[in-house]
């Protein structure tokens, strides 16, 4: 390895924790991030995150289009180049070779992969299973678990629509009861959607579904606190962390939950395709494994990766992405992106007509914002930011959720943040109330 490499390496694990050896980390772009670190080590994360120097050094890693504002990162967000590279030269590996690279070359690189995810996690790497997305994961858990016909799931009507119709699959086959509790979101009161899931467990209840950051509106739910709380009730609890896991700066240890699943390719910038599930290490062996392996009720966690051949080049661009989480920072990151949020919402928040579906304060919402604008329908407001300002979001329609959702990521431009003000501030002045 070249000396200045080995050198970054070193230093910013110090900096902003490890980062692998095997990395295919650019030298160029990692002396540019390395340099940028040390100008704003002597910063909090939260100072960190209005500093627009440090700031456009991450944008440049990354190849968004600039012709289009892409603030619908909540669906997936696009990989730094150095993961999409990575991704390239092992596709082009694997083509040299298919049986021979993939099966005898990049599959051992799984393990390592595993510790890295499981340092990323804070857990044992006994405990993560390398999949395709959180739908995945959770399908794993959901359809794994020994229920048997009378016993009582509590999830919401909020939740994300796979994880809900995967029970209601279940329930539907096998007469397991499926309940679902409703909450009118924002909500600032951890206690009110605690006490919403107590009041709605009977003698029945097993188990209860949680999402951990409701992706239509983006709320954070009090994770912890329903964990016990389901906990001293002889409950347990899977979290769908699709939205949280490389946004908030967390272990997923210290949820206190039993199962946990998430996309990869959202938030923590992982190849589009890839995902990971957390299941605590007691609980592996009574859970089935959604696709079927020589030994169902094994205590490896390993038994939930027997997919068959998978797609090794994107498995293996994950620990790019980590690598890159890792240089910027988890709570760095996550203050970023709350910034983001708050700078455009703060913008259009007191404007006539326009209504911020959202909380606004951190401890409830990070990313992910919801807005609509009185006298159109979400399809209506997204249409208009698309094709008078090039912005493309994601109208929201779901229960009693009706609104645009604007996800901005840590390449996210503050000028492009000022057009979307500026375009929601000239929609709704043209826009008459119904």
């Amino acid at each position: 390895m070249p000396q200045h490499r080995r050198k970054f390496i070193q230093q910013l694990g110090v900096l902003a924790g490890a980062v692998s050896a095997g990395t295919l980390f650019n030298p160029l772009r990692a002396a540019e991030i390395e340099s940028a670190n040390r100008k704003v080590q002597h910063l909090s994360p939260w100072d960190t995150a209005t500093d627009e120097d440090y700031w456009s050094v991450i944008q440049q890693s990354f190849t968004v289009n600039p012709n289009l504002i892409d603030l619908n990162n909540g669906g997936v967000s696009p990989s730094p180049r150095i993961v999409q590279e990575a991704v390239e030269r092992y596709n082009k590996l694997s083509n040299e070779g298919p049986s021979y690279y993939m099966w005898r070359i990049l599959d051992q690189g799984r393990e390592p992969l595993r510790q890295k995810l499981a340092d990323l996690a804070g857990c044992s790497p006994e405990e993560i299973a390398i999949n395709r997305n959180a739908t995945e994961a959770l399908n794993t858990v959901i359809f794994g678990m020994n229920l048997k016909a009378g016993d009582e799931v509590i999830g919401t009507k909020q939740d994300y629509p796979n994880m809900i119709n995967a029970w209601k699959q279940r329930a539907s086959r096998e007469g397991i009861l499926y309940t679902q509790i409703s909450f009118n979101f924002p909500i600032e009161n951890d206690e009110e959607i605690v006490s919403a899931y107590e009041k709605a467990i009977t003698p029945k209840t097993k188990v209860l579904h949680v999402t951990h950051i409701i992706n239509w509106v983006g709320q954070i739910m009090p994770v912890k606190k329903i964990c016990r709380m389901a906990h001293k009730k002889g409950l347990e609890v899977i979290v769908d962390g699709a939205h949280s896991f490389g946004l908030l700066d967390f272990k997923i240890p210290d949820l206190e939950c039993d199962y946990f699943g998430t996309s990869l390719h959202k938030f923590l910038s992982a190849p589009i395709g890839s995902g990971m599930m957390w299941v605590k290490k007691e609980n592996i062996e009574k859970i089935w494994p959604l696709v079927c392996n020589d030994k169902p009720q094994s205590p490896d966690i390993r038994k939930f990766e027997t997919l068959g051949t998978r797609s090794f080049p994107i498995e293996q661009g994950i620990s790019e992405a980590v690598d890159f989480q890792q240089a910027i920072g988890s709570k760095r990151k996550e203050e970023r992106i709350r910034y983001l949020k708050n700078y455009w919402a703060n913008k259009v928040k007191d404007i006539p007509k326009v209504k911020i579906n959202t909380s606004l304060k951190s401890e409830y919402s990070c990313a992910i914002c919801g807005v609509s604008v009185d006298g159109m329908t979400p399809g209506e407001l997204d249409g208009a930011l698309f094709n008078s300002y090039k912005i493309h979001t994601v109208g929201i329609v779901w229960e009693n959720i009706s609104c645009v959702r604007i996800t901005p990521h840590v390449y996210t431009r503050l000028q492009d943040l000022d057009k979307l003000a500026r375009g929601i501030e000239e929609i709704a002045g043209r826009k008459p109330s119904k």
